[in-house]
């Protein structure tokens, strides 16, 4: 099985840690010979219910005996879709009352700029640097960091970058902006949070010149942070939310939110403004629709922000310089790069997944389920502190 992933599987690094995945259950992985793997990474951010969760899988189950997918997105009425989009009008202030599902976030992503066009008429989008939304070309003509796109421009034209929390450059958004789009916490960045009220500075200069905001709720968003959406920390509500990973509870999935004014924009002029064949797939619905139902009625949530103060208890060491992020949005931010890799590989060998972060190489991904137990938390630190202390 090894030597056919390398030589049919296209590989997206020279080096991926290649685990041959038995099973899933809870906060674990299981690899062909039955070692258990803790899982503090939840397929970046992915699972929030944890893996094989008896909910998700009864509504997934439960879908497949009724139909597969029937039509193209947004023609006929499919309940889970439904129920999905409505159930999260009901948890989003107003006006965000309109969803469009999609396959995934960066396809997300694309919808909202598309969206952010056609309303204002504007072409000037203004993004972060060190910010990432995604992989596809209009995503990444967004992204923050020109490393990663050099080899495939040209990208979407007309695109500025201002600093992440830096209140001198707001004035660079005007009357030529369509939007702006921030991650409402940075992510491959390293997990930066606003400070001093960056957000609702940005919401206002926005509101001032006539641009829309979108907030990129992909991995902060679906309870990782302590609260449904990131944004609800910082008072601060977008034009356009996109979300998805955790959105599916395992499943491909992604969503952009907005008024139905603004929404219904994307019927006309020219019609099919945003289509997709898959988007809202019966399947991924339900399951997203069962992880959201759990998560909402659940304390998960608030002991989200428990979990997070036991995690900073217990990881204090010389070589974690600091913890960044909120709730179990979490990275260690390390001494060094050498530091960095060596206790990712090494806790894999301890039975422990941990990951990296795309833009901060110091950084250690901790971004466990939500259901992980107090218990789990602590056996797993314990083997991070165990391999940190024989570095010294």
């Amino acid at each position: 099985m090894k030597s056919n992933f390398f030589k049919y599987q296209a590989q997206t690094t020279p080096h991926p840690l290649a685990m041959e995945v038995s099973h899933a259950q809870g906060s674990y992985i299981y690899d062909t010979h039955q070692k258990a793997y803790l899982d503090f990474v939840a397929g970046v951010s992915a699972t929030p219910l944890g893996h094989n969760h008896p909910k998700v899988i009864q509504a997934i189950k439960e879908q497949l005996d009724k139909y597969l997918h029937v039509m193209v997105y947004g023609e006929y009425i499919q309940k889970p879709a439904v129920e999905l989009t409505k159930l999260l009008a009901e948890n989003l202030p107003y006006p965000l009352q309109t969803t469009y599902l999609t396959n995934s976030g960066t396809e997300a992503i694309e919808g909202a700029l598309k969206l952010a066009k056609r309303a204002t008429g504007r072409s000037e989008i203004i993004a972060a640097k060190h910010a990432y939304h995604g992989n596809t070309m209009g995503s990444m003509s967004v992204m923050g960091f020109e490393e990663r796109k050099q080899a495939f421009r040209p990208l979407l034209p007309n695109v500025r970058f201002i600093t992440f929390n830096n209140d001198d450059d707001l004035n660079l958004i005007t009357t030529k902006t369509a939007c702006v789009i921030l991650e409402t916490i940075q992510g491959g960045a390293g997990f930066i949070e606003p400070k001093n009220n960056y957000l609702t500075k940005v919401r206002a200069q926005c509101d001032a010149v006539g641009a829309l905001l979108i907030l990129d709720e992909i991995q902060p968003g679906i309870g990782r942070t302590g609260k449904l959406f990131g944004f609800e920390h910082y008072h601060c509500v977008p034009d356009i939310l996109v979300t998805g990973k955790g959105l599916g509870g395992g499943m491909p999935i992604g969503a952009f939110t907005s008024s139905k004014k603004l929404m219904d924009l994307l019927q006309n002029k020219p019609k099919l403004g945003h289509i997709t064949t898959f988007g809202g797939h019966p399947v991924i619905a339900a399951s997203a629709l069962a992880t959201l139902t759990e998560i909402l009625e659940s304390d998960l949530m608030p002991s989200a922000l428990e979990k997070e103060k036991l995690f900073r208890q217990l990881l204090v060491h010389p070589f974690i310089k600091e913890i960044r992020g909120k709730g179990l949005m979490l990275a260690l931010i390390m001494t060094s790069e050498e530091v960095s890799n060596n206790l990712i590989l090494r806790c894999q060998d301890e039975g422990l997944i941990l990951f990296w972060l795309l833009f901060e190489p110091k950084a250690v991904r901790i971004t466990p389920p939500l259901t992980i137990s107090e218990e789990e938390i602590v056996k797993g630190c314990a083997i991070i502190i165990k391999i940190l202390n024989s570095f010294q």
